[in-house]
């Protein structure tokens, strides 16, 4: 698969199978491609060339709007503006949108499955705290809780510890493996810049430079020190301990 934008490629020969129940980490360094491959894997973008098939549906023969409805995407720069509670922002999830939609009800189903996932994300205190006195890390959590409520089949994660600090990031990071628990049949994907900020539960890791495939498989086979070094292009130590990564400097 091929894209191009302006001439340039910003995705060359990449090649990716994700099957169900598996967590992916997708990394490289800015410019990689690591947004645009998400832009793919969310049908946000058409490959230039090449074949993209998600959710047994491929691109450019599928209307994309229904396919989306398959897919949770968690975007960490949400633009919420008012101040709605966390329960009302998770119920968004339900319609797809920004704000609540007016006249809209949701069915006591939607309003059990929100108080599931609230629960779940570990939010259950925070219920009714509106959005503009949440922490960045409960906000992150409130919009992964969100992007459930459809019951997605596909769960896209774009640095969602972009800002947080270190015991927020924890915190985040024991919802994720949770949430991996409890919904088994889920898939994931998951793009950061930082060994530190993926959760225990990631099976597989592709790392991209400059547009191509440098790595792809288990994440134990693709996360080692002489792997990471050439995609990042430095020399940099990889430990595993307690089921995570961390990274430093040779």
């Amino acid at each position: 698969m091929r894209f191009v934008r302006d001439g340039r490629a910003l995705l060359d020969d990449v090649s990716l199978t994700v099957r169900e129940g598996e967590h992916w980490a997708l990394l490289g360094a800015n410019g990689a491609g690591k947004s645009t491959l998400l832009s793919l894997v969310g049908a946000y973008q058409h490959p230039t060339s090449g074949q993209v098939e998600i959710l047994g549906h491929r691109l450019g023969r599928v209307d994309v709007r229904d396919l989306r409805a398959g897919i949770g995407h968690v975007n960490p720069h949400h633009p919420l503006r008012s101040g709605r509670t966390v329960h009302e922002v998770v119920l968004t999830g339900a319609t797809g949108s920004i704000e609540l939609v007016p006249h809209w009800k949701p069915t006591p189903e939607q309003m059990d499955h929100a108080e599931e996932l609230i629960e779940l994300l570990g939010l259950g205190h925070r219920r009714d705290a509106r959005w503009p006195t949440l922490s960045h890390g409960e906000r992150g959590r409130t919009l992964i809780a969100r992007a459930l409520m459809p019951r997605p089949r596909l769960l896209l994660l774009d640095e969602p510890a972009t800002g947080l600090d270190v015991a927020a990031r924890e915190q985040l990071l024991t919802a994720i493996d949770q949430l991996r628990r409890a919904q088994p049949s889920l898939t994931s994907v998951l793009v950061t810049h930082h060994l530190e900020e993926l959760p225990a539960s990631t099976t597989h890791a592709i790392l991209l430079r400059q547009g191509k495939v440098l790595a792809s498989g288990a994440a134990d086979d693709v996360l080692t020190t002489e792997r990471i070094s050439a995609c990042f292009d430095h020399p940099i130590t990889i430990d595993k301990t307690g089921g995570r990564w961390t990274a430093r400097a040779l």
